[in-house]
C-alpha cells in the first residue's frame, strides 16, 4: 500500500514538474501579452474618465487583480475608489450578492459616483458597468492595439477578445476590508479545527471584493433591485487559506487535469470549482501533516471523488457562501458528461499511477 502511494506521489511530482510547469509558463506568457493590451485600453479609459483608474499592476512577476479562468480566458478586477458613504447590506435575499446603500440621504452629493445612485439610494452595479462598457468601447477604437482587440457583443459584461484567441473580462469592483459578510458568518464551522483562530483572523481582515458583474444565481430573473446588486468574491481570502503544505501543488495538478481533460461543451467545470473542492478537502483533513508532500496522492484522489459526487448531485456549494450553488444554470447533460469523464480520470489515476505520463 505504502509503495503504491509512494509511486503515485512520485508520478504526481513528475506531472507537476513537467505538465503543470509548462502550463504555468504558457499562461504567464499569455498574461504578459494580454496585460499589455488591457493596460493600453485602460489608459485610454482613464483619460476619458479619471474615476476609472487602472489598478492593474505587476508585483513580483504577478499581475495584481488578474484571475485566470482558463488558459484562454481571464478576468481583470478594476478597483474603484471611495466606497466611503455607502453601507454594505447583505441580508441573504440574493445568494452571492450584496447591495451598497447610501448611509445618509444627505450624503448623496458627496459621493464620487453620484449619477449611479438609484432613487432609493443604492449604488447600482449595473449602471456603473454600463458606463464603463461605453468607455471601454471608445477606448478600444482609440488604443494602439485596435487591430487585435475588439469588444464581445451581446453581453452586459465588459469583455474583450484579443487576437481572436483570448477573452478578458474587465470587472469594476470595490475592495472591502475590515468587515465580513453576514452571508458568510457560518465560516469557520465551530466543530472544524481548520484553519485555526489566527489564520481565520487574517482571512477575515483580508476581506473580500464586490464585483459589478452578472450574478449567475440570478440569471434570467433579474429585477431592477437585483441588477443593482454586487457579486461577492473572496479570491485573496481563498489564496491565503491555500498557502501551506502541498495545497498549491495539489491545485496546480487539478487545474492542469481540468484544462487537458475536463474542458467540455457547456463549460460545466471551471478552475474555481477545483479551488472550492480543495478548500473543502482542507476541512476534511485539518491537520498540517495531512498536507505533507507524501499525502499529495491521497488528497488528489479525495478531491476527484468529491468532484464526481458533486457533479452527480448537480450541486457544488460555494466555500464561504454555502447557499450559493456554483453549478446553478449549468446544463444537466454537461454536468453528467463531466461526471463520467472525471470518473474515467480518477479511475485511471487510482489504478495506474503511470497513466499520468499520458494524461
Amino acid at each position: 500500500m505504502i509503495a503504491t502511494q509512494a509511486k503515485l506521489v512520485y508520478q504526481l511530482n513528475k506531472y507537476h514538474n513537467e505538465r503543470c510547469q509548462a502550463r504555468k509558463a504558457a499562461i504567464a506568457k499569455t498574461i504578459r501579452e494580454v496585460c499589455k493590451v488591457v493596460s493600453d485600453v485602460l489608459k485610454e479609459v482613464e483619460v476619458q474618465e479619471p474615476r476609472f483608474i487602472s489598478s492593474l499592476s505587476e508585483i513580483d512577476a504577478r499581475f495584481e487583480g488578474m484571475e485566470v479562468i482558463s488558459p484562454n480566458e481571464f478576468e481583470v478586477v478594476l478597483y474603484l475608489n471611495q466606497m466611503g458613504v455607502f453601507n454594505f447590506v447583505d441580508d441573504g435575499s440574493l445568494p452571492g450578492c450584496a447591495v451598497l446603500k447610501l448611509s445618509d440621504g444627505r450624503k448623496r452629493s458627496m459621493s464620487l459616483w453620484v449619477e449611479f445612485i438609484t432613487a432609493s439610494g443604492y449604488l447600482s452595479a449595473r449602471k456603473i458597468r454600463s458606463r464603463f462598457q461605453t468607455l471601454v468601447a471608445q477606448a478600444v477604437d482609440k488604443c494602439s492595439y485596435r487591430d487585435v482587440v475588439k469588444m464581445v457583443a451581446d453581453t452586459s459584461e465588459v469583455r474583450l477578445r484579443i487576437r481572436e484567441r483570448y477573452v478578458v473580462q474587465i470587472t469594476p469592483a470595490f475592495k472591502c476590508t475590515g468587515i465580513w459578510p453576514r452571508s458568510a458568518a457560518q465560516w469557520p464551522m465551530p466543530h472544524i479545527p481548520w484553519p485555526g483562530p489566527n489564520r481565520v483572523a487574517e482571512v477575515k481582515a483580508e476581506g473580500f471584493n464586490l464585483l459589478s458583474k452578472e450574478c449567475y444565481s440570478l440569471t434570467g430573473k433579474q429585477s431592477s433591485a437585483e441588477s443593482d446588486a454586487w457579486v461577492l468574491q473572496f479570491s485573496e481570502a481563498e489564496n491565503r487559506l491555500l498557502m501551506a503544505g502541498c495545497r498549491k501543488k495539489c491545485l496546480s495538478v487539478l487545474k492542469t487535469l481540468r484544462d487537458r481533460h475536463l474542458e467540455l461543451p457547456g463549460q460545466p467545470l471551471q478552475n474555481y470549482h477545483m479551488k472550492t473542492l480543495l478548500l473543502y478537502e482542507c476541512e476534511k483533513h485539518p491537520r498540517e501533516t495531512d498536507w505533507d508532500e507524501s499525502c499529495l496522492g491521497d488528497r488528489l484522489n479525495g478531491i476527484l471523488l468529491q468532484l464526481i459526487s458533486c457533479l452527480q448531485c448537480r450541486r457544488c456549494p460555494h466555500y464561504f457562501l454555502p447557499n450559493l450553488d456554483l453549478f446553478q444554470g449549468k446544463p444537466h447533460s454537461a454536468l453528467e458528461a463531466a461526471a463520467k469523464q472525471a470518473w474515467r480520470l480518477a479511475r485511471e489515476i487510482l489504478t495506474n499511477a503511470k497513466s499520468l505520463d499520458k494524461l
